[in-house]
Formats: C-alpha cells, structure tokens, sequence
C-alpha cells in the first residue's frame, strides 16, 4: 500500500508535484520506514545541492531498505565531503568548451551544439557531474534565447543542437517554444535532441501542451532519457515514454555505471531489457565522471569492462550500451576499452 505521504491525486499537475518533493532528508528517511539511519546524514550538505526527490520516485523505492538503488542515488551521504584523488569540480571541461560567455553553448563535438539550458531539476542525483557548474553564469534560456540564437545562427557547421541542464524539460513548455521558434529560422539546425530525466522520476511532466509543441516541430526529435535501473521505469513511467513516441520522438536511454546502484550483469541486463518493453534503446553507459563529491560511486575500470561483455553473452548486440568515458578535449565519446591504462 502506498503511504498516505506519497499519495497524489489522480489527474497530476507536474508544477504541483514539482513543488511538492521532498527536500528533508529525514523525511524520507520516515517515509521509508528508515527513521534509524538519520544519525548517519550528513551534517550539511552542498549549498544549492541538498537533497530533493518527487515522491512519485520516492514511490518506487523499497521500504525498510538502506541499499535500495533508487535511494542510494537521491541520499546525501557523508562519504561526499571526503577527499578524493582526482575528483574535481569540472570533470568534463565544461567550462573549457563554451563558444560565448554568459551563452551557456558548449561545444566539444563536430556539428553539435549543447545548450545549458537552465540549472534547475526536479530530482539531486548525487553523482551528477554538473553538481558544481556556475550555473547563474551560464545558461542557455537568459533573455528569451537571443545570445544563444545568434550564437548558433552564425555557425554553420551546427546540425543539432542538445539541450540539457540541471533538466531542460524544468523549463515552461512555453520557454522551450520560444528556443524551437528561434531555431525555425536556422535552415542549418536540423535535429533537436533533448537530454532529460524528467519522464522518469516526475512523468506528469509529459503533458498535452509538451506533447502538442513536440508534435508541431520541424526539427527530428530525439529525446535521450536517464534511467539508472529498472526499479525506476513503473507503468506510468512506460505510458509517458508511450506518449513521448507517439509525438515523434525517437527514444534513447543513458545511464552511469554506479557502485551499489546498477554494478553488477543482473541489473543492466533488466534495465535494457525494460527499457526495451518500452521501445527505448540502450544508449552509453558512462563510467563515472570524476566528479568531486562522488568518488563513492565510483565502479573500477576492469570491472566496468567485465560487466558488458557478461551483458554481451546474454543480450543481443542492440540491447547491450556503448560503455565509454567523457575525455575532457577529446572529440567523442571515448570508448572505455579504447582507453590505456584502465582506472583500478
């Protein structure tokens, strides 16, 4: 049964549950019948990135268990406040990649174009490799888009363009419109792809309005979801992705590999299978970017590259994900076999 603090009304506002998640650790420690562990939370946590959670992902969790995958995701642990060798605030070089200051447009791979798009999410994951981005500097929406516009307008080369964040479907449907009417008029923007975790820890948010402007698009759509485990994808999740392809979209999946999350062939091997139910293809598995504050999380190299070629013996080809590692200036995804030495 679902406890009364979890429970939402049938026709579901996304703003309304956006408003109403959980941002008190012990709160959820309570819901969780968890009450015990909040001597083991840590004293503070990093202004601006404390905890928050929709109860609707709250909902999937196990009650009465520490190690439930969805919970060790959300859950600030003291563990982020320990040093760690080679964990830094800029894991990926973001801030090396931006074509305009203040625009939020990176630019790291030929023809594509990423737009951080705002600093705003609807769940803390606490491995998040932009836990640390300035995000009141650079952000993509700032004036209506109209820096970020004419940056892409004057390049050419530029065929996609990605937008993600914090979460780009945090913005108004009506914010994003006003981006896809700007892009209308840059014949050589051709592919929208959208980079976001929102169909699955708050699903309302694929509503008529975000499904009717998805529809209306000139642009190919692709959106690019984020789903760590199968524990994470419910029936209502499945019905949003359903509704997402229904407007076009062509739906991909990234995940991280993550200690005590999804480390082990059994629960990748259920997460591309359930992802598969919901016509979602396997995209990248990403090897942890090192990012200061989540060194726990972190899975060795070898290991990484033994779990995927289990997930190789049993999988078809197309169900098993690229497994690679963001290089800072390298000009792809890196392959982490492709990679000398291997991380221990």
């Amino acid at each position: 049964m679902i406890p009364a603090s979890l429970q939402r009304p049938h026709v579901c506002d996304w703003r309304a549950e956006w408003r109403d998640a959980i941002v008190d650790a012990r709160e959820l420690l309570q819901i969780l019948d968890l009450a015990h562990l909040a001597g083991t939370l840590p004293a503070q946590t990093q202004p601006g990135f404390g905890l928050r959670v929709p109860r609707a992902f709250v909902g999937r969790m196990r009650r009465g268990d520490p190690a439930d995958p969805l919970l060790r995701q959300v859950l600030p642990l003291r563990e982020e406040s320990d040093p760690a060798a080679g964990f830094v605030m800029d894991p990926v070089a973001d801030l090396a990649s931006r074509i305009a200051d203040g625009a939020g447009v990176l630019h790291k791979y030929s023809g594509r174009a990423l737009l951080v798009a705002t600093g705003s999410c609807a769940v803390h994951c606490r491995y998040c490799f932009r836990r640390h981005f300035p995000y009141s500097d650079e952000l993509a929406a700032r004036g209506a888009w109209s820096d970020t516009l004419e940056t892409l307008g004057s390049d050419t080369s530029l065929r996609e363009v990605i937008l993600s964040g914090g979460d780009p479907l945090s913005l108004t449907t009506a914010r994003l419109a006003q981006l896809t009417a700007g892009l209308d008029g840059i014949a050589h923007v051709q592919i929208l792809r959208i980079h976001t975790r929102l169909p699955v820890v708050l699903p309302a948010r694929v509503d008529p309005e975000l499904l009717d402007w998805l529809s209306s698009l000139r642009l190919q759509r692709v959106v690019v979801i984020h789903a760590n485990h199968a524990q994470e994808i419910d029936r209502e999740v499945a019905d949003s992705l359903e509704r997402l392809r229904d407007a076009g979209c062509v739906l991909l999946n990234q995940s991280v590999l993550l200690r005590g999350v999804n480390d082990c062939a059994d629960a990748l091997a259920r997460l591309s299978e359930r992802l598969f139910e919901c016509k979602v293809l396997p995209y990248y598995l990403h090897a942890l970017d090192p990012v200061a504050g989540a060194a726990h999380f972190a899975v060795a190299d070898r290991v990484a590259l033994q779990l995927v070629e289990r997930l190789r013996e049993r999988l078809p080809g197309y169900l098993v994900p690229k497994l690679v590692r963001e290089v800072p200036g390298a000009r792809s995804k890196t392959p982490l076999s492709d990679l000398q030495p291997y991380r221990d």
